[in-house]
C-alpha cells in the first residue's frame, strides 16, 4: 500500500517530468518554424491531442457516473459562455502567442519569461478572486516588467531595443498573460467539470475557432505536409505528444497529492530545463544583459511566491 510519502514522492517526479516537457515547447516551435505557419504549429498538435484525451475524458465521466459535482450551492453557469472566453482569452492566445513570439525571438528568452507566469497569475486573482493587490504585488510586477526589458534585447548606452525580439518576447508575456487568465478564470468551469473535461473542451474550442483562420491564412502549411522533414514531424510530435496531452495528464495526477502552490513553484523547472535545451539543440547563446533580465523575473516571481502568505479564495464568478 502506497504511504502518503511516496505518494507525494511520485507527484514530484511527475511534475519534474511535466516541466522537462513544457520546456521542450520552445525548441519544437523553432524546429518547426521553417515549414509550418505559427496557426498551424497550434493548430495540428492540438487537434490530435483531442483524439489521445477523449477516450481518458470518457472514462473518467464512466467513473464519476451519478456523482454530483461540488458545487457548494452554486447556481448552474451558462458553460458555453465561460468555455468560448477562456478559448478567446486564455487558451487560443495562450497557445498562438507562444509559438507566435518564439518564432521572433529566441527560445532561451522565451523559457526565461516563463518564470513570470506565478506574477501574472497573482495579478488575475485579484480581478477574478477578490484578493488585493498589495505593495509586495506591486514590487514584484515592476521586477518582472524591467526583467523582460532586459531580455528583449535592451542596449542600456543607446537605449534601444533589438525590435525583433521586443515583439516576440511582447507576444510570448502575451501568452503568460493568457495562461494567467485561464489558470484563474477556469474556476468557474472546475465547478462543474474535472480538469481532464475542462481542458478537452478548451481544446475543442480552440481547435473549432481556429480551423477557418489555419485554412485561410495558412493552407500553404497544409500543402507542405507531404515535404515535411523528419525535424519538422519531430517538432510537431512532440508538441503533441509531450506539450498539449503528455504533460497536462501528469500534471492533473500529480495535483492529487500536491498542493497548487507546490505545483506552480515547480514551474521554476521550465526555465531550468529549457536554457540548456535551446543552448544544446539550437546553438543558442544567452547574453549577460538578458541573464540579468532572467534573475529580475525570478525574483520577482520568489517574492510574490515565497514571501507573500496565501488566502483561501473562492471563485466570484457566476
Amino acid at each position: 500500500m502506497t504511504t502518503p510519502s511516496q505518494s507525494k514522492l511520485v507527484s514530484w517526479l511527475l511534475l519534474f517530468s511535466c516541466n522537462l516537457m513544457w520546456a521542450l515547447q520552445f525548441t519544437c516551435i523553432k524546429l518547426v518554424q521553417d515549414q509550418a505557419g505559427p496557426l498551424f504549429t497550434v493548430w495540428f498538435p492540438t487537434a490530435i491531442s483531442l483524439l489521445v484525451l477523449y477516450p481518458f475524458v470518457r472514462a473518467e465521466r464512466k467513473q464519476n457516473q451519478g456523482a454530483a459535482p461540488q458545487t457548494h450551492g452554486k447556481k448552474r453557469p451558462n458553460l458555453f459562455v465561460i468555455y468560448l472566453v477562456l478559448c478567446v482569452f486564455g487558451v487560443i492566445p495562450g497557445q498562438l502567442f507562444m509559438t507566435w513570439g518564439t518564432r521572433l525571438t529566441l527560445a532561451s528568452n522565451a523559457a526565461l519569461l516563463t518564470l513570470v507566469l506565478p506574477v501574472t497569475t497573482a495579478i488575475f486573482a485579484v480581478v477574478f478572486l477578490k484578493e488585493k493587490m498589495t505593495g509586495l504585488r506591486w514590487l514584484s510586477f515592476a521586477l518582472a516588467v524591467c526583467g523582460v526589458a532586459l531580455c528583449s534585447g535592451l542596449d542600456i548606452h543607446s537605449v534601444n531595443f533589438n525590435k525583433s525580439q521586443l515583439l516576440g518576447n511582447v507576444l510570448v508575456f502575451g501568452a503568460i498573460l493568457g495562461s494567467s487568465f485561464y489558470n484563474s478564470y477556469g474556476k468557474a468551469a472546475l465547478d462543474w467539470h474535472s480538469p481532464m473535461e475542462m481542458l478537452f473542451w478548451t481544446y475543442a474550442g480552440l481547435t473549432l475557432l481556429m480551423t477557418p483562420f489555419v485554412v485561410a491564412l495558412e493552407r500553404d502549411s497544409f500543402l507542405h505536409v507531404p515535404h515535411f522533414t523528419l525535424t519538422t514531424w519531430s517538432g510537431l510530435a512532440m508538441l503533441m505528444l509531450f506539450h498539449t496531452t503528455l504533460s497536462m495528464i501528469l500534471f492533473l495526477k500529480a495535483l492529487k497529492s500536491i498542493d497548487a502552490i507546490q505545483a506552480a513553484l515547480s514551474n521554476y523547472l521550465i526555465a531550468f530545463f529549457g536554457l540548456p535545451i535551446a543552448a544544446i539543440w539550437l546553438h543558442e547563446r544567452i547574453s549577460l544583459v538578458a541573464a540579468a533580465g532572467g534573475v529580475l523575473v525570478l525574483a520577482s516571481t520568489m517574492l510574490i511566491t515565497l514571501l507573500e502568505k496565501p488566502a483561501p479564495v473562492e471563485s466570484v464568478l457566476p
